[in-house]
């Protein structure tokens, strides 16, 4: 069934867990999403990011990221990830996604707030959802990143990670639903051991009135740091780069050890779909508390 992002995290919030979103780039990731959720019986969010363009458009994935949301057994919000400008996001709510992230954070505080605000008005003016992002992302130089200007050496530098003070103003002058913070993780493979600031998260928590918070950059997180990420205030954690990782690898697996000729349609596409599945599985358990 349809839902919206922010709808989702109310209820989170209540069973004090986080939702897990999963960029769905083509058709075995959405099935392997939707299957692990439903398996599970718990809410999920499939996203588009604005940087897969170049796997498969927006035109073209998100009326079946829509159509596979209405036709789940639990509540799935359609969101669109990291959206640069007014135009994509635009493009995103008259496909019919529920939630949309407008991502300025790269530039100066002011526009930050003045575009987003822009885009908040819009969005609820027809019901969709808003996160922004506020604080810098590091970008892993391994694959699966999404393409941010920070680098691996800055990983771990508290002066990119979000301030609490100005989460609150940004929140309160922009009324957006959701925040994206910078509190110590990456976008894409973990090269070093991640060294998280719960209580950075819990700051910011307070001095935003509970508004839910993001984690991006969620994939390849110890079981530990998830839930003390949960328990400081994460609302939404978005994983993508480690169920990329366990689809390539079940393939090359099934290619290296099998004797008979692999059919990609028969057998390598529903393998990856089955390993996508299986990780996903794993991450809901963790980010349901179960």
């Amino acid at each position: 069934m349809l839902a919206t992002v922010r709808e989702l995290l109310i209820e989170a919030e209540k069973k004090q867990c986080a939702v897990g979103a999963f960029n769905v780039p083509n058709l075995e990731s959405l099935r392997g999403v939707i299957q692990a959720a439903e398996m599970l019986e718990v809410p999920v969010i499939i996203q588009h990011a604005e940087v897969h363009e170049n796997l498969i458009s927006i035109e073209e994935i998100g009326p079946l990221m829509v159509d596979y949301a209405k036709r789940a057994r639990v509540p799935v919000a359609v969101h669109l990830d990291h959206g640069s400008s007014l135009v994509e996001c635009i493009k995103a709510i008259r496909l019919g996604f529920t939630s949309i992230m407008y991502d300025a954070s790269l530039k100066n505080y002011e526009t930050n707030v003045k575009e987003t605000s822009e885009l908040v008005k819009i969005a609820h003016s027809v019901g969709v959802s808003v996160e922004a992002e506020l604080g810098e992302m590091t970008n892993s130089t391994i694959g699966g990143g999404e393409g941010r200007t920070s680098k691996i050496s800055d990983f771990g530098n508290i002066d990119l990670f979000t301030n609490p003070q100005q989460a609150k103003d940004f929140i309160q002058s922009t009324q957006v639903d959701s925040l994206a913070i910078s509190f110590g993780t990456v976008h894409g493979k973990y090269l070093t051991e991640p060294n998280l600031d719960f209580d950075r998260i819990a700051s910011i928590r307070l001095a935003t009135d509970g508004v839910p918070l993001v984690m991006h950059g969620g994939s390849g997180v110890s079981k530990g740091d998830y839930r003390r990420a949960i328990e400081a205030g994460i609302r939404k954690i978005n994983y993508y780069t480690y169920m990329n990782l366990a689809a390539g690898k079940s393939v090359k697996d099934t290619i290296e050890h099998s004797q008979n000729e692999e059919f990609f349609f028969d057998i390598l596409s529903l393998t990856a779909t089955t390993a996508i599945k299986e990780n996903i599985v794993q991450a809901l358990k963790i980010f349901n508390l179960k």
